[in-house]
């Protein structure tokens, strides 16, 4: 019998990873909301479909106009519940969408849903976040179920952990996620997802390149018996004396902090004001709290390197200093004992520091620009369409605006992946009824006494 085309709605959709999935399984979406204009233009070149804007005014207000359906699909935002926002969870006014979300399933009551977000969503707020939400769909009458799951599990070079969560009103017999755990593969080759000669990229800026050339140098230095620290490495701590582990430096008086030495061991003077001597201390040690163990940890760790090898690397430190920014007077090197040459892998200019990582999958993409991955052999920035690779988006127009773009890939969900899960959520069997010569209308269409329908779904042992 030929496959049923169920029909699906995409909220939060942005470039349509829910929508390329369930397309390639043959459904058809029938509504679409994107709070963001821009996305919504794409979303209508990409899919010929005019994405409708915010989805709480249209749930408050005529939530009758969106159609029924049989899948719910939605990547609600995930920065209220990221490691990396402030992680106000439903204290903040997107972290309510889960609640529109909810209205929906129980106005139109599909029989499946698949939603996407970050795994922390579990861990929030004592994983009352976590409990509300599983409270609330079991109450619609769903079997839920979820697994975590990132595009490196599949062969796509990206770590990206992502929690996804199913419900079906007939049950989850018929599914398991073990089912797509046995899909998953061990064979990665980030080559193929890098074009050798693209005809479009971004190349490295200059300012950049030199910077991985101080730390290049930096690296040089360092005695080759020497182990790189696998520590970040903090370069303001070099040289650095002020106190960290007991009242922190804002709470000292100025004669006291005179005592000590600040960023790359400058003299934090009694000529200095109070504003002055602290604003010469890392940015993370003007907190007004006692440092975290970690950052304790980090600090230590930084100043006794220093301590071990300022005979080989005091000049390269005394220009690592002049830069503005601290992020780059900080070093990751995650690459453990490979070949010291920082070119020869995948770097990230993070707030955190520059991260040097292994070629063997990128970084997350997120929604920031500053942070896109670089390759570093090629000197250049991914491009849009090595993202769309990423992301199992190929083939689908991105905002031209590069910057629109790479926010859009880091918010989008990986098509792929969803893919793998709705083949199995999703696959139904006909059950053969006879209709005792009535005509009958089932699912909007009349049946005739010696046809057959699909008139349930039947779960898949």
């Amino acid at each position: 019998m030929e496959k049923l085309k169920l029909k699906f709605i995409d909220l939060f959709a942005g470039l349509g990873g829910f929508h390329k999935a369930l397309h390639e399984l043959g459904h058809e979406c029938v509504f679409a909301s994107e709070l963001d204009p821009t996305l919504r233009n794409v979303y209508q070149t990409n899919w010929g479909i005019e994405a409708q804007g915010d989805i709480k005014k249209i749930v408050d207000k005529e939530i009758e106009t969106i159609p029924p359906h049989d899948i719910l699909c939605a990547g609600f935002p995930c920065q209220p519940f990221s490691k990396a926002g402030k992680q106000l969870g439903r204290d903040d006014d997107r972290g309510t969408l889960f609640d529109e979300i909810a209205k929906i399933l129980e106005f139109r009551k599909p029989k499946f849903f698949i939603l996407e977000n970050v795994p922390f969503i579990r861990q929030h707020d004592n994983e009352e976040t976590w409990n509300y939400m599983h409270e609330k769909l079991a109450s619609l009458g769903y079997e839920v179920n979820n697994q975590i799951y990132s595009p490196q599990d599949f062969g796509v070079p990206q770590h990206r952990k992502r929690i996804f969560i199913v419900g079906s009103l007939i049950g989850l017999d018929h599914f398991s996620f073990d089912e797509i755990d046995n899909q998953k593969s061990n064979f990665i080759n980030i080559h193929q997802f890098i074009e050798e000669k693209p005809k479009l990229f971004k190349e490295l800026p200059k300012a950049n390149q030199e910077c991985l050339k101080l730390w290049q140098t930096f690296i040089d230095q360092i005695p080759n018996e020497t182990k790189l620290p696998g520590f970040p490495i903090w370069g303001m701590e070099f040289g650095a004396t002020y106190p960290y582990d007991s009242t922190p430096p804002s709470k000292m008086p100025k004669y006291e902090l005179a005592n000590y030495k600040g960023n790359f061991g400058k003299q934090l003077t009694l000529e200095m004001t109070k504003k002055e001597q602290l604003h010469n201390l890392p940015s993370y040690a003007r907190v007004t709290r006692k440092f975290p163990d970690w950052k304790q940890r980090y600090i230590k760790q930084s100043r006794d390197f220093y301590d071990d090898h300022k005979k080989h690397i005091s000049d390269v430190v005394a220009e690592i200093a002049k830069y503005p920014s601290q992020s780059w007077q900080k070093l990751e090197w995650n690459v453990g004992d490979g070949e010291r040459n920082i070119n020869n892998y995948i770097i990230q200019f993070r707030a955190s520091g520059i991260r040097v990582k292994k070629a063997d999958f990128f970084p997350s993409l997120v929604c920031t620009n500053t942070q896109i991955p670089i390759i570093g052999w090629q000197k250049r920035y991914i491009t849009k369409e090595e993202g769309l690779k990423l992301q199992s988006l190929e083939g689908i127009s991105l905002p031209q605006n590069d910057n629109a773009a790479f926010k859009a890939l880091g918010n989008a969900v990986n098509s792929k992946i969803v893919k793998l899960i709705a083949e199995k959520l999703i696959k139904t069997q006909p059950k053969v009824l006879k209709l005792n010569g009535a005509k009958k209308v089932i699912n909007g269409i009349q049946i005739d006494s010696n046809e057959t329908s699909e008139l349930s779904y039947e779960r898949i042992k």
